[in-house]
């Protein structure tokens, strides 16, 4: 950690990537201090088997002493991906502190909850694109689902009108179990149809059916389409999304 705090004393980097680093744990990252100041582009992740039900961060440590008092107004990209937050611990000071941020990655962190994710949108107006991986987990209210729900989207609608790229990735959601998404094709077309969107990936959307794919058509911007098992999708959704009228890119996979 002590090169950490090395760098981050003179404040000279502007982009941080920290992956499968064996030695550093999200408490060690705070030793940046004044360097978060100046960053723009920050990715941290844990590798590994992680997506294993049960998987256990090793970097959770519980009663850290440290405080999360650090300055991060210039930080533009962020991706945090593979790690496990509880709260007012770990990398999840950053999410609240972001006021500049135009591209978010946030690849299977569990713990965070849709409230912070709705206090996150409001707060990062210049947002421009962003990625959302999930996996169904045990919510707040006690169901089995993915931590975000429409009302995620509808504050993400609302609160960042400068958003152009979607992609929503969904692993061990079933079909038979629509209820393992917390979404909604409605949601999602509510989205596109709100902001700019000129790229949208959906990957596992069990619940994305032909009406969506409707709703998609409508789309005044859309671009670039790509659907990756989405099985709900049938020949009629395909004719429907052929005449959404700016469409240049569709792949099926």
């Amino acid at each position: 950690m002590k090169w950490l705090e090395y760098l981050g004393r003179y404040g000279s980097l502007r982009e941080l990537v920290v992956k499968d680093c064996d030695g550093i744990c999200q408490y060690d990252l705070l030793e940046f201090g004044p360097g978060w100041a100046n960053l723009q582009k920050f990715e941290f992740e844990i590798n590994g088997n992680y997506v294993e039900m049960g998987a256990h961060d090793s970097s959770y440590v519980s009663g850290y002493p440290y405080s999360y008092d650090i300055c991060c107004d210039n930080l533009k990209d962020l991706r945090l991906a593979h790690i496990i937050t509880q709260p007012e611990i770990g990398l999840r000071f950053l999410l609240g502190k972001c006021k500049a941020l135009e591209t978010l990655y946030l690849e299977y962190v569990i713990g965070l909850s849709e409230s912070e994710m709705i206090a996150l949108f409001q707060n990062c107006s210049d947002l421009k694109s962003i990625s959302l991986r999930l996996i169904p987990l045990h919510c707040e209210d006690y169901e089995f689902r993915t931590a975000l729900t429409d009302v995620s989207l509808k504050a993400l609608a609302l609160s960042c009108p400068m958003l152009q790229v979607v992609e929503l990735t969904f692993a061990f959601c079933s079909v038979r179990r629509p209820t393992d998404i917390g979404f909604t094709q409605e949601g999602i077309v509510a989205l596109i149809q709100s902001c700019p969107i000129r790229a949208l990936v959906l990957n596992g959307a069990t619940i994305f059916r032909d009406e969506g794919m409707k709703g998609l058509s409508s789309s005044q911007f859309l671009e670039t389409l790509e659907l990756v098992h989405c099985k709900s999708i049938t020949d009629a959704g395909m004719d429907l999304i052929a005449q959404a009228p700016c469409l240049s890119h569709l792949t099926l996979r």
